[in-house]
């Protein structure tokens, strides 16, 4: 007999003539085949430990600042919230040559809230009449003809001829003397019932899971797990695990804020018994439905130039809305330094080619750590608190995309009725409602199932991870929010 040498034994290097590093004769750690093991006669240096090259990569933070987490115990979170005390109508038509009459819109199914004997003022945006109102009739179901005399002129034709736009608004009323019962126009009067505007949203249910083989997690490592959370050792499923964690905890806001509800053309109903998903009504979109929106802020114009301009119409329009004074801004980099740069530019920031080298008052040394950034400002009756948000700069969540800028959100608290308690209470303007009850909480459920990991619930060779929260997002009073938007 002999010995059988085929396959045994091969050779690992090939020499060459001359001094090269090729392929055929370099034993590589880091490839694919070949010599890419531990089985070479020189050992590597080796760095166990992973470079946090993204820093924490985690984005959760946002609604904890912002508002709170309270449970619910049904399908449906519904609030009222109250509408405006003065009535005022805009979309309004002239009625003839010499006006002394205009249409008033309506909506469907409700009746004009101006009253005769109401004094009004009427105007087209130039030009201003004031009037006292003698009558007023439903002329279709969605508008009402409203007769007045006007107290300076025989007739609104200031205001332009039959057609004209213009706006007015409910200042006091006006009678003469024994008016009442069956005297003057005060019989005429009619009341107003205030109408209950209802907002509501729905729970939606975020699931997500992480299995490993029973095998697999006995295999140790060479490199060292280090996560967010404080997770450490050299079992790579603990890595695993503590992303899929980490992850599912940033979903859970990111859902709140992304949340949309299912429209006529949107998401198909399974069928089969399967219940529909139906979407719930996130920040963005109750922003976009029910509050304000403002496109482009500062432009692209120079540092500072413009950005005043543009904020001081956001104030404005804060004005017409609920005027709350304090206000939070999280805002992408790009929107945060031009507010950096407006307010930089009041306090003495020149951009035509130099920057002041002070925005106040100190004793400028060449040791001193010069801060050209500011977390808050006052403008007008407002106080306004500016941070940057992770969420817009992230290269992997909206900073891919760069549409949206930031959002300004009221601070404090807002009275509403709750349908469920009967009563009025106060929450934040923003805040987070999860299922909870006293058989299960659903605002974060883990738990472990399989035969790994302590879990013995079926013959499975693994252990699975599973993850479950049902929550929505409340946006109450949402007509003081803004959204800033980028479409250049």
């Amino acid at each position: 007999m002999a010995f059988n040498t085929s396959g045994s034994f091969p050779a690992t290097l090939i020499p060459h003539q001359t001094q090269m590093t090729l392929a055929s004769n370099y034993l590589s750690f880091d490839s694919a085949t070949g010599g890419g093991t531990f089985a070479q006669q020189y050992l590597p240096e080796l760095y166990e430990a992973e470079v946090e090259r993204y820093g924490n990569r985690t984005l959760g933070g946002f609604l904890r600042m912002v508002g709170a987490e309270m449970p619910m115990t049904s399908d449906q979170v519904i609030w009222s919230e109250q509408n405006r005390l003065h009535v005022s109508y805009e979309a309004c038509l002239l009625i003839g040559a010499a006006p002394v009459s205009m249409t008033v819109p309506i909506e469907t199914g409700k009746t004009c809230a101006i009253k005769i004997g109401n004094t009004i003022v009427i105007s087209n945006g130039l030009a201003t009449v004031k009037a006292r109102v003698s009558n007023v009739v439903a002329a279709t179901a969605t508008t009402a003809t409203v007769t007045f005399q006007t107290y300076q002129v025989a007739s609104a034709a200031a205001l332009g001829g039959a057609g004209t736009s213009v706006k007015t608004f409910v200042y006091g009323s006006e009678f003469a003397k024994g008016s009442g019962g069956t005297v003057g126009d005060y019989q005429n009067m009619s009341s107003i019932e205030p109408t209950l505007e209802q907002f509501s949203n729905k729970p939606i249910i975020l699931r997500d899971k992480f299995e490993v083989s029973g095998s697999d997690t006995a295999q140790i490592g060479w490199v060292e797990v280090a996560t967010e959370d404080g997770t450490n050792g050299y079992l790579w499923y603990l890595k695993s695990e503590s992303e899929t964690r980490l992850r599912f905890e940033d979903y859970l806001e990111m859902s709140m804020v992304e949340a949309e509800l299912n429209g006529a053309n949107g998401l198909v109903n399974p069928g089969n018994g399967v219940q529909a998903n139906n979407g719930s009504e996130g920040l963005f979109a109750a922003i976009e439905a029910r509050g304000n929106v403002y496109n482009d802020f500062a432009g692209a114009a120079a540092p500072g130039a413009g950005a005043l301009g543009d904020f001081d119409t956001i104030l404005k329009q804060l004005d017409t809305q609920g005027a709350i004074e304090e206000n939070m801004l999280f805002l992408s980099r790009a929107t945060a330094l031009d507010f950096d740069d407006m307010i930089a530019a009041q306090a003495g920031g020149g951009y035509a080619g130099t920057q002041a080298a002070s925005y106040g008052l100190f004793d400028n040394e060449a040791e001193m750590a010069m801060n050209f950034g500011f977390s808050g400002f006052r403008r007008g009756s407002y106080d306004f608190y500016k941070t940057d948000w992770k969420y817009l700069n992230d290269f992997s969540t909206r900073g891919l995309i760069g549409d949206i800028d930031g959002v300004m959100i009221p601070a404090g608290t807002s009275t509403v009725y709750d349908q469920s308690l009967g009563s009025n209470i106060r929450r934040p303007f923003l805040h987070v409602r999860y299922r909870a009850s006293e058989a299960d909480d659903r605002r974060m459920k883990s738990w472990v199932t399989g035969s790994v990991g302590g879990a013995y619930t079926s013959d499975l060779d693994a252990m699975t991870v599973n993850f479950l929260s049902e929550r929505c997002l409340v946006t109450q009073a949402a007509n003081n929010f803004v959204l800033f938007k980028s479409t250049i």
